[in-house]
């Protein structure tokens, strides 16, 4: 049952991935389309059409490959500007210059006399913006729908003052999960503080050392400051106020400003009970916020943590829990979470909810790098067309005309070399060393 419900949680999650894909390309092509750009081809994959049908101008299908997805719009690429001598301007000679050739030659192998008004670099560059805006921009709108959903919807989990289980011993954060080594192991796990002292499941903290405790994270803060020493916690239990002592213990637990990083705490081992609270929309709206300086902050350091995950791919090294991951990889997480009996169903909604809202945001911000062949990339060229034509009628110099951005496809072949290589990395290391939610 257990490998039913991990291949349903991963086909489940992959289909999550194609709708959100499927979605973006309609962010371009609905735009597209109203603004009267002729769009030839929506696609959801690459590679070999799987099925395919046509609706007016637009072929609608499924490529082998689910890895992405495209709609083909005409006139991408402006013609060639020359010069008074009817030269070339740009790039025109050597390897580059019959690529750029080649790109244009192959853009208007189809284009008509009717067509020349449906062209997409004839529109305006407000118009360009939005339509190359719209696909990114609908992976926002649908992260946060999903962490909407998950924070006002399911709700955040917030740990209470009641005792819901003790640790039988104390294991480093840094070693995976395992059960407890006892004697006659050589090595045996000190005894946890907190099963020593006799707590119970159901217990409500009231004060530690005297001092009222008000909430988890305040007795938790007290306990990881209190390492070796002496302490007393009043519990209730049963109607009736009960005072247990320890001593905690020095153990290795993950960084509170870094969760990457551990640190030696005090350790007293209980675990306390959880509620959901329901947010509002001021939580979902910060949250978001943070989530995108992280995802930010996370691209930023994206070639180093490849360079690991390379590494990792090929056995040099261990999988870092914190590196990138290809759809084949999230997937193989969201298996998890959905077949693992440790997590409640809500819990598991949760995270893969929360999984999927996380996918949405970091395609949102990576299509929005100003590089080809990225939206971003066609973005930047529609507002350095707009900057230079605004330019010359405010000093009333001749219209520069279109921004021609087929001048940058030799920076948008590389791009796409460095995306598919990354790619291929990021698949082999999911397949042969994934990241795994338990060790």
């Amino acid at each position: 049952m257990t490998a039913v419900v991990y291949a349903l949680g991963v086909v489940l999650f992959f289909l999550g991935v194609m709708v959100s894909i499927a979605l973006h390309e309609v962010g371009h092509m609905w735009p597209a389309k109203k603004f009267g750009v002729k769009v030839t081809q929506y696609f959801v994959g690459f590679g070999k059409t799987v099925w395919s049908t046509k609706r007016g101008d637009t072929e609608y299908g499924i490529k082998m490959f689910p890895l992405g997805g495209y709609i083909r719009m005409v006139g991408m690429l402006p013609p060639a500007k020359r010069d008074a001598n009817g030269r070339i301007k740009g790039i025109q000679n050597g390897f580059f210059g019959k690529l750029i050739a080649d790109a244009r030659a192959l853009e208007y192998e189809n284009v008509t006399a009717a067509d020349q008004d449906r062209l997409f670099y004839r529109k305006p560059w407000w118009k360009k913006v939005i339509v190359m805006a719209g696909g990114p921009t609908v992976n926002v709108v649908l992260a946060v729908l999903l962490f909407g959903a998950v924070f006002m919807g399911i709700g955040i989990p917030q740990a209470t003052l009641v005792v819901n289980d003790i640790s039988d011993c104390v294991i480093p954060a840094s070693e995976p999960v395992r059960p407890c080594r006892v004697a006659p192991d050589p090595n045996p796990d000190p005894i946890a503080p907190a099963r020593e002292a006799g707590f119970r499941a159901g217990d409500e903290i009231l004060s530690l050392n005297g001092e009222a405790m008000s909430s988890w994270d305040e007795f938790t803060q007290a306990i990881r400051t209190s390492a070796g020493e002496q302490i007393d916690v009043v519990v209730e239990r049963d109607g009736s106020e009960v005072t247990l002592s320890t001593t905690t213990l020095v153990a290795q637990r993950p960084s509170l400003e870094d969760p990457g990083e551990f640190v030696d705490v005090g350790f007293l081992g209980v675990v306390p009970e959880e509620v959901r609270e329901r947010q509002g929309v001021g939580y979902v709206a910060s949250t978001m916020w943070g989530l995108t300086k992280a995802t930010g902050e996370a691209m930023l350091h994206l070639p180093e943590r490849m360079v690991g995950v390379a590494k990792a791919a090929v056995g040099l090294q261990e999988r870092d829990e914190r590196s990138p991951m290809s759809v084949v990889g999230a997937s193989r997480v969201a298996g998890e979470v959905a077949s693992n009996d440790d997590i409640t169903l809500t819990n598991r909604w949760f995270l893969l909810l929360s999984l999927l809202g996380g996918v949405n945001l970091f395609v949102a911000l990576f299509n929005f790098i100003p590089l080809l062949p990225l939206d971003g990339g066609h973005i930047a060229g529609a507002l350095y067309e707009a900057v230079r034509r605004g330019w010359a009628r405010l000093f009333r110099r001749p219209d520069p005309g279109y921004a021609d951005v087929a001048q940058l496809l030799p920076i948008a072949y590389a791009m796409a070399a460095v995306l598919i290589v990354m790619g291929v990395i990021l698949i082999w290391a999911d397949i042969f060393n994934p990241i795994r939610l338990t060790g």
